[in-house]
């Protein structure tokens, strides 16, 4: 199955609610305020967001007046060329060798699964990934994403519950260079707002990767649950200000019918939206591609 089959499978819960709305709207009215104004409320009950909701309005407008375009029918390939454009301005490139990929976020939106998945496709490209198992202070954690490396069949790095972050780090880049690992997997531990302490860690972390391996391409991803729409600005936010993220893998996509939302962080951050989450299987976890993501949408 491929990625468009995959995703317009994942993406069934957002096409019956934003989906069904938007190609209501495109059907045979004019294209006057209240249509303008009925997109409004769509946009923004999609999770777009006020900001992003706001420039497509304008941009559809602009357009719309500038090709003469009277009928909702005709406008709405213009709003799929602007949702699209929205998601490419931060379309994910691709990696180069060797690449550290360090993985953010806060407790239970899938961390440690994604790490899982991104270890074994990196795997069956005979990348060699290195697994970094930098959570120390959750219980079990390590043992966790060990299970994870094991499937796999990758390289883990670990220490013991308690141990410094950092060091682990730091012994797991220079393993790498050791070993020629192509793509080394940085796990760290869940972090939240209040807990000061563990984002100044991750920050020391950053800092590592930075002055222990600066010939590698080096990746900052935040792992955020696709089920919790807008509210995941609030998290991309707060990693971007404390590390500056690159960027963004979004799981669960298939069990939320609020996938608009990455218009929302795309337009709002321009931080690439590298894989998408659509079922439990290492083959799920896709690279994200912003045309066939506007086409599940749609279709």
């Amino acid at each position: 199955m491929g990625f468009f089959s995959r995703l317009f499978e994942g993406m069934k819960n957002t096409k019956k609610t934003f989906g069904e709305k938007l190609k209501y709207a495109f059907t045979g009215n004019d294209l006057d305020q209240n249509f303008f104004d009925e997109l409004e409320f769509i946009l923004l009950s999609g999770d777009l967001g006020s900001n992003t909701t706001s420039t497509i309005l304008a941009e559809l407008k602009e357009r719309a007046k500038k090709n003469k375009i009277k009928k909702t029918e005709e406008a709405k390939k213009l709003l799929k060329d602007i949702l699209v454009e929205i998601l490419q301005n931060a379309q994910a490139k691709d990696f180069s060798y060797p690449t550290i990929i360090m993985v953010v976020g806060v407790n239970g939106v899938g961390k440690t699964t994604t790490i899982g998945k991104i270890a074994e496709r990196y795997a069956k490209e005979n990348k060699n990934p290195l697994v970094v198992a930098g959570d120390t202070f959750r219980a079990a954690a390590g043992d966790q994403l060990e299970v994870w490396a094991k499937r796999a069949k990758v390289k883990i790095v670990g220490s013991s519950e308690g141990a410094d972050p950092a060091s682990v780090v730091f012994d797991g880049l220079s393993s790498a260079k050791a070993r020629g690992n192509e793509v080394i997997i940085i796990d760290t531990a869940g972090r939240l707002h209040n807990k000061v302490n563990l984002m100044e860690e991750l920050k020391k972390m950053d800092r590592i990767v930075q002055r222990q391996y600066p010939e590698a391409e080096y990746h900052k991803m935040i792992v955020i649950d696709g089920t919790t729409g807008q509210n995941a600005n609030s998290q991309v936010k707060m990693f971007n200000d404390a590390i500056g993220l690159t960027d963004i893998a979004v799981t669960k996509l298939d069990g939320t019918s609020k996938g608009g939302f990455l218009f929302g962080l795309a337009g709002d951050y321009q931080i690439p939206i590298r894989y998408v989450g659509v079922g439990e299987s290492a083959e799920d976890l896709l690279d994200f591609n912003a045309k066939e993501f506007v086409d599940s949408i749609f279709e």
